[in-house]
């Protein structure tokens, strides 16, 4: 960057140095230090990759997956009928038919319901999975589960292990953003970097007038604000070069300069107002608005044309969500908000030739029950759920899977969280048994010591 007089920001910082006695040397090692490697640049992945990014769509409280895409029309012949879910059941229960119908969408004919009409009609693009399975029925749980690999402890989020595994294509942005109106159960844990360097952490983007706070830099004019933060640099740099084993000082620096540039290129980002009217209207998005799915699945699709390595998109928080314990109406205007923008992020990544090299995943905690728990509602299922992808590098217009005839149990093709989690992994040029991290005594993994590539759905 150069001046209004003509000089770089190096030459600025040159210009300080008779100030300060301690200057000189302070400032020696910041510029040496500025032709180092940055730790988010991209890294070479195990293998080639199908997929260059990921955009991850998360539905909080579990919805049915017997209303959205798993038919099981015996329910509708059994319903109020008493069944078993199984040998551990504490009960018997009275079964519940379907809210919704289901027709074919697209080409392949794969059956999706009513509540999701835009998005079966994008279903030659996509992979469903309906054997998916969780190891616990509680949303903290379950929810920890789907981002992390474990249901018991913290660990590092699918996003920052993808950060940490394959960096960045833009140091401007970060690695890993979550776009959510509300934090869904466990709360930040779903985006932490735990033992990772903080900057693999998601940065959480809150759809409004303000999706980042405090992003405005202190002062309008940009020289001014380069020399005063490559000073602090500076003394950061010189404060860390006296504590070489402070990984988590050097991570929360990296943090700062991340910051710092996100100033320059994030409110371009967010900036809708030289989108077509004919994109706004693919999204259900009008001009002006900031707010709902239609908002964020269009910023995810920013966001990736930019080189943000890993986007995931929450659509509500740890209330009024897909929990339909009372009544699976509630379901409605929660599918509504989703449907339209989600199938138009499919296909706006497909028009622009970005859908073959991004991964995209729709996926919630886990399903609900064949039976009734409320008057007209289901209860948590972990035994069964569907999740599906498209692009990437998985084959569309096929599902994988079965459940048995009343969704209950899995009939066939289990796909494990730790499978699912694999195959991600693997679509980025990942091996998940090599991703490890050293931490405590011992090389973690986002699987554990689990998880297989689930090799029939790819391309």
């Amino acid at each position: 960057m150069s001046t209004d007089c003509g000089c770089t920001r190096r030459d600025a910082i040159r210009s300080l140095v008779g100030g300060s006695l301690t200057l000189p040397g302070i400032l020696g090692n910041l510029l040496a230090d500025e032709t180092k490697a940055d730790p988010l640049s991209p890294k070479a992945s195990h293998y080639p990759a199908k997929a260059k990014r990921v955009i991850f769509i998360f539905l909080t409280g579990g919805f049915s997956h017997l209303e959205t895409f798993d038919y099981k029309p015996a329910l509708f012949d059994l319903d109020g009928k008493t069944t078993s879910l199984g040998p551990h059941a504490k009960s018997v229960q009275n079964i519940l038919r379907p809210l919704f119908g289901f027709k074919p969408g697209g080409n392949c004919g794969t059956l999706v319901s009513d509540l999701f009409p835009h998005i079966r009609s994008v279903m030659d693009d996509v992979c469903l999975i309906k054997s998916m399975r969780s190891d616990h029925a509680d949303h903290f749980q379950s929810t920890l589960g789907i981002h992390t690999g474990s249901v018991s402890f913290a660990r590092p989020s699918i996003g920052s292990w993808v950060s940490y595994g394959l960096g960045t294509f833009n140091q401007n942005l970060p690695s890993f953003v979550v776009i959510a109106p509300q934090l869904p159960y466990a709360g930040t844990q779903v985006y932490s970097n735990d033992f990772l360097p903080a900057y693999h952490q998601g940065t959480r983007v809150v759809p409004g007038p303000e999706p980042i706070p405090n992003l405005n830099p202190r002062t309008t004019v940009e020289e001014i604000q380069e020399m005063e933060l490559g000073l602090m640099h500076a003394f950061n740099r010189e404060h860390l070069g006296q504590r070489d084993a402070d990984v988590a000082l050097a991570a929360r620096i990296k943090s700062f300069e991340t910051a710092f540039s996100m100033q320059r290129e994030a409110p371009e980002a967010f900036d809708l107002s030289k989108e077509s009217d004919a994109t706004l209207a693919l999204y259900g998005l009008e001009r002006g608005k900031t707010t709902g799915m239609g908002w964020q699945c269009l910023v995810a699709r920013r966001m990736a044309e930019r080189g943000v390595r890993f986007i995931e998109l929450i659509d509500v928080g740890a209330s009024s969500n897909w929990d339909a314990h009372s009544d699976m109406a509630t379901h409605i205007p929660l599918a509504k908000n989703v449907d339209q923008p989600v199938a138009a992020l499919i296909r706006d990544l497909k028009a622009r030739g970005m859908l073959d090299d991004t991964l995209v995943v729709f996926t919630t905690e886990f399903g609900r029950t064949p039976t009734k728990d409320g008057p007209k509602g289901r209860s948590h299922h972990a035994r069964c759920f569907s999740s599906w992808m498209a692009g990437g590098g998985v084959k569309g217009g096929i599902s994988y899977g079965e459940t048995d005839e009343i969704g209950a149990n899995i009939a066939k093709d289990e796909v494990h969280v730790h499978d699912f989690h694999a195959t991600i992994l693997h679509l980025l040029g990942l091996d998940h048994t090599k991703l490890t991290f050293r931490h405590a005594g011992r090389d973690f993994r986002l699987t554990d010591v689990h998880g297989n590539v689930v090799k029939p759905i790819l391309a």
